[in-house]
């Protein structure tokens, strides 16, 4: 399986529970997309399967490649492991927006027969923040009143967003971003091909997380990067700026691009939030919250690009003003 880099607070944690027979039924393992959170999920399943079938060593949540359990996850054939993602529609590439009731009434299978090779059932979410609501309530029943030795894995991007209900009946694990020198290296594990000046700007833009910075990779971030800059410090009194941004991330071929600038807009407004004070860092945090909730709905319900694309611009162009009031 891929190493995973960093979170070593979050790996103890989960170990200590499981090796002093502590182990919570719902784990929310949070942080940010791309930081590792689902990779963390399968590695920590893995390790509760393989260690419940008998004696395991080692440290962190590795379990080696020749191991039964390793053998069969790979082949998604662990019986004692589910695990819920988006279905592509009609067999073809496209996903589905979200995971559906079915698929989580569909656990009902496993939790009708005893669990076969260890004492554990496992269930892996990924992401629990793409569960349709009928679907959040039906494993919301399974959170209140746990099946017998199972474990609920749920991976969050944006766990604030969730049922209260489910927030409540789970420990939470935040992941956090990796260090600069962990950074460098997970990438140049993923990227052999790349030399050491792409890495070092695949970190910069990466922002603590390998995943996304990969995902980053040959979509000329730092223009991008630029545009948005441009209407954080110039502002867009004609609504040019914004306009020609709608258009250059429109159209299939930019989606790649289009999903970047969602991410990147509510980073770039929490960043020049820390630089403001009183009045300016409540509306700046504000524009945040709006961001954040458009780029997620614009994801989730397939919203129009170049409507998205304009609205956001004008909460980066409003962090403009805000910065002309405050010199005024």
């Amino acid at each position: 399986m891929t190493p995973l880099y960093g979170h070593d607070d979050a790996v103890a944690a989960f170990r200590a529970a499981l090796d002093a027979g502590r182990l919570h039924h719902a784990w929310l393992i949070a942080g940010a997309e791309g930081i590792g959170k689902a990779l963390f999920a399968d590695k920590a399943a893995l390790r509760v399967l393989a260690q419940g079938a008998g004696p395991l060593h080692g440290t962190g949540l590795d379990v080696p490649d020749d191991h039964p359990a390793a053998r069969l996850a790979a082949a998604g054939s662990h019986p004692d492991l589910m695990r819920l993602e988006r279905l592509t529609k009609d067999g073809g590439t496209e996903l589905a927006r979200s995971i559906s009731v079915d698929q989580v009434r569909g656990l009902q299978r496993l939790f009708a027969t005893t669990s076969s090779l260890s004492p554990w059932r496992v269930v892996v979410i990924d992401s629990i923040d793409d569960l349709e609501r009928n679907a959040a309530n039906a494993l919301l029943k399974n959170l209140e009143e746990p099946p017998p030795s199972t474990v609920f894995l749920l991976v969050s991007h944006a766990p604030e967003r969730l049922l209260p209900t489910i927030r409540s009946r789970c420990r939470v694990l935040r992941l956090a971003p990796l260090g600069h020198d962990v950074m460098a290296s997970a990438l140049r594990a993923a990227l052999p091909d790349a030399d050491e000046a792409e890495i070092a700007g695949l970190v910069a833009v990466g922002e603590g997380a390998p995943g996304r910075a990969i995902a980053y990779r040959g979509l000329d971030i730092d223009s991008l990067d630029r545009a948005m800059r441009a209407l954080v410090e110039e502002g867009d009194p004609t609504n040019a700026k914004r306009a020609a941004l709608a258009s250059a991330l429109s159209g299939k071929a930019a989606q790649p691009r289009y999903e970047a600038f969602l991410a990147r807009t509510p980073s770039l407004i929490a960043a020049m939030a820390k630089q403001r004070r009183g009045p300016a860092l409540a509306e700046a945090l504000a524009l945040w919250e709006r961001a954040s909730g458009l780029a997620g709905s614009a994801r989730r319900l397939s919203l129009d690009v170049q409507s998205t694309v304009f609205e956001l611009g004008g909460m980066l162009a409003a962090l403009a003003h805000e910065g002309e009031r405050r010199a005024a």
